[in-house]
């Protein structure tokens, strides 16, 4: 009896097999609905280790015979016939017989309105009142003025470096500061060699153990246990809930909804809206311009000396000289040798510079004067233009006194299908029978024949 996997039953597309850890060197030889890589490519033997292709430090003789051009992909390599996939050829069109009928039901139940054109409201305009000449001057032009002011003299002094010819005298924080000690060797810890160690058996006596006195604990208190006695009158099994909520007789909540009048579809739309009644509009005023006082320059003169320039009392200060150690140059006996291992074994290349590639043969010069006659002028042919006709149809509407009913093609040919459970989706599948469980985690069944009941 063949077996099938609950991946092979699921209709729905929904349910696999719970995978396990996958077995790659496992050849037990059954199919696994879940890849085609066992069916497509074959097995292999054992594989052997692949090889170093690092070469050896030993120096290889130079070979002067041929080299072969098999490689390891020629060799290795199997062709396959490559087959052309079947190509689905579309059936021949045959047009339907009779005329199309271009009614549709939009046309036959639509009821046309006469609907007037909706009229702008834009705000009135106001021209411009022109009551003098405009004045072009910016106000950055009238309220800025460019300042006679001279410029400022330099009081920096001129100082000109001279390097001292004494040496630094002046000592640093840190030699101010410190103060050497002479090194005082630390006393060694370690006993001396000599000493020998105990040879009797630590008693493991400590000072707890002498000080500590033990006390007697009194005996724990018991309480004792009282005895249950039973309630006198039964349980009525009634909360304080129960007991003291009473409901409330109220009227049923009603519908806050306002009712929605229909409008008559011959009635002219008002073009008024809440936010026109309540905000009219408005007349502006025009701005105002600012008058700007006329600029007066203080009196007196400006006095340019700052406080750092008046109380700044210059000092004669010498440079201070680097700390830094003299550098010494090591300098050899004989003369540099420009010789290195890379200038012996290679040579500088006489290389020249390669010319540009021409070509040999140039193109012939063009003979004669141009006409004008571009090749598209030459050989368009004009067309006369054949409107396209339009497949709207009229605007007069199928007029119909009938009252429309509520039917449409899906309320009369709908036809209800049957739900059909997954049977993957069943803890064990209706009728099936539970197999095995491979190495890859697939769960094979086996499919129950079908009884036949006894007339």
């Amino acid at each position: 009896m063949r077996t099938q996997c609950l991946c092979q039953i699921c209709t729905c597309g929904r349910h696999h097999c719970p995978h396990g850890t996958t077995k790659i060197y496992e050849n037990t030889g059954k199919f696994c609905p879940m890849t085609e890589y066992l069916e497509k490519y074959p097995s292999y033997g054992t594989v052997a280790p692949p090889q170093s292709l690092k070469p050896r430090s030993a120096v290889q003789a130079v070979d002067r015979g041929r080299v072969e051009d098999i490689t390891t992909f020629k060799s290795d390599y199997r062709p396959y016939e490559i087959t052309r996939p079947p190509r689905h050829m579309p059936e021949e069109y045959q047009p339907k017989a009779g005329s199309v009928d271009h009614d549709t039901t939009y046309k036959r139940d639509f009821n046309p309105h006469q609907v007037q054109p909706m009229v702008i409201v834009w705000p009135t305009e106001r021209p411009p009142e022109k009551q003098g000449k405009l004045d072009t001057v910016p106000t950055y032009k009238d309220d800025y003025r460019v300042w006679a002011v001279p410029r400022r003299e330099l009081h920096k002094l001129e100082h000109v470096y001279q390097p001292p010819m004494v040496q630094f005298g002046n000592p640093t924080t840190s030699q101010d500061d410190f103060i050497p000690h002479e090194i005082v060797l630390q006393q060694s810890c370690r006993p001396h060699e000599g000493l020998l160690c105990p040879t009797a058996p630590f008693s493991g006596d400590t000072s707890h153990r002498r000080d500590y006195v033990p006390h007697e604990l009194p005996p724990r208190f018991v309480r004792p246990k009282g005895e249950y006695k039973a309630a006198s009158q039964p349980m009525e099994s009634l909360t304080t809930h129960r007991g003291a909520f009473q409901g409330l007789t109220g009227q049923a909540a009603r519908l806050c909804r306002p009712a929605e009048p229909r409008a008559s579809p011959k009635a002219r739309f008002a073009g008024t809206t809440e936010f026109r009644e309540s905000f009219p509009p408005w007349e502006m005023v025009p701005p105002k311009n600012r008058v700007v006082s006329e600029y007066v320059p203080p009196l007196g003169t400006m006095q340019l000396a700052s406080t750092s320039h008046v109380d700044y009392i210059p000092h004669q200060a010498t440079r201070v000289l680097p700390a830094k150690p003299v550098p010494h140059h090591s300098s050899s006996p004989g003369p540099f040798q420009g010789i290195s291992t890379t200038h012996d074994h290679f040579p500088a290349w006489q290389v020249s510079r390669q010319g540009p590639v021409r070509p040999q043969q140039p193109l012939p010069g063009l003979s004669g004067k141009f006409e004008g006659l571009s090749t598209f002028r030459s050989h368009y042919v004009p067309h006369a233009l054949v409107p396209t006709l339009s497949c709207r149809p009229a605007q007069a509407p199928a007029h119909s006194k009938a009252p429309f009913h509520a039917v449409t093609m899906y309320s009369t040919e709908f036809v209800p299908k049957q739900q059909v459970v997954c049977p993957a989706s069943f803890p064990s599948p209706p009728g099936y029978l539970f197999a095995n469980v491979d190495s890859r985690g697939h769960r094979f069944f086996h499919r129950l024949p079908p009884t036949v009941e006894a007339y």
